[in-house]
């Protein structure tokens, strides 16, 4: 489905992608979503959400009424009248404004700020980049990947101890981390930086 968008409206420039679509909640057009982490009362602040879904691109909807329903939020949006509207809309991204988001306190941060951050723990060694935040219930993860490698093919014979001349190389997939972000764990977090440091090993 489209969604009614105003005319000439742009999407701004600090948009954040706060959370999904995963199907309706009742038969009146509410639609229920799935914050990401912790930025769940962005989305209770914001009266316009972007939506985006695959192969379409983002468009503005005045938002009615939300509110938060176990663990999720449910809302209204203009142009969405009944249950089968709302199915159609799952999967969908939901965005806002940063300036959505509540007013932080010293050393406070919010996930979405971490993501990108490079990671070294207590010796020095580089782990990766935090490629996404979790929250597995009990506490937030930080899901740490590490830079993709490179490695020779081999030749067909495998006689050569090095790979013959233009030989192609393929890449291995990058391994992930998860670490769970809790105080045994997670030493500093520099969010102007973009750096975290981590009492965490290689082999962990």
């Amino acid at each position: 489905m489209t969604y009614p968008a105003q005319a000439g409206f742009s999407a701004p420039g600090d948009l954040v992608v706060v959370g999904h679509v995963t199907g309706a909640y009742g038969i009146q057009g509410w639609i229920r979503v799935r914050p990401y982490s912790s930025e769940a009362d962005a989305l209770l602040n914001a009266k316009t959400w972007w939506l985006e879904k695959s192969g379409q691109p983002k468009q503005d909807v005045d938002v009615m009424q939300s509110k938060g329903h176990s663990g999720d939020i449910v809302a209204r949006l203009t142009g969405v009248a009944d249950r089968n509207a709302a199915e159609a809309m799952k999967g969908t991204v939901v965005s806002i404004s940063r300036k959505h988001f509540p007013a932080l306190d010293d050393n406070e941060f919010y996930w979405v700020d971490l993501i990108g951050s490079a990671v070294e723990n207590l010796q020095g060694e580089q782990l990766g980049v935090v490629s996404d935040m979790m929250d597995n219930g009990a506490h937030p993860i930080l899901k740490v990947t590490a830079p993709t490698q490179e490695t020779a093919v081999e030749p067909e014979d495998a006689v050569e101890a090095k790979p013959r001349k233009g030989a192609r190389e393929k890449s291995v997939a990058a391994p992930e981390m998860l670490i769970p972000f809790v105080d045994q764990f997670v030493k500093t977090v520099l969010p102007k930086d973009k750096k975290i440091v981590v009492d965490w090993g290689r082999d962990y």
